[in-house]
């Protein structure tokens, strides 16, 4: 690996922690979407969406909040987690946009509601996803030849 600044971690060490990465982001998004399930955020998120301009808006929310108690239990079973990891981005990207774009960057401090804890995750989940991406054909076949 190329060293940029100081030696790499050790490739042991990286997949671990990598796998810690995984299960608390996970942990968090379920934790999100259950406590907007069993608290009856439901409702509230719909109708907010349908004034930003979403048609169903309560069936949108349900969709989000669903794929929120869903992905992240498959991601901690390690299945479908590329995929599941994609929805979530996708999830955060519109939040970004629609929530914490006009907050500016900072969650707290510098400012409040901005979009830096989002960046986080979408990285988070970029890098899980990129780890559990399938190798194509050509890949597997190169790494098994030496």
């Amino acid at each position: 690996m190329t060293q940029l600044i100081g030696p790499a971690c050790p490739q042991e060490r990286g997949g671990q922690a990598l796998e810690a990465v995984r299960i608390a982001v996970a942990l968090l998004i379920l934790i999100h979407g259950s406590f907007r399930m069993f608290t009856g955020g439901v409702v509230p998120f719909g109708m907010w969406l349908e004034t930003q301009g979403f048609p169903s808006g309560y069936w949108f929310a349900l969709a989000v909040t669903l794929a929120e108690l869903i992905c992240p239990i498959l991601i901690l079973l390690r299945r479908f987690v590329s995929l599941c990891a994609a929805v979530h981005i996708f999830i955060l990207t519109l939040g970004m946009v629609m929530v914490h774009l006009p907050s500016g960057w900072f969650v707290v401090g510098a400012g409040r509601n901005g979009m830096e804890y989002s960046a986080l995750l979408i990285l988070c989940l970029s890098a899980v996803a990129w780890a559990y991406a399938p190798l194509s054909r050509s890949s597997a076949d190169r790494g098994s030849q030496g």
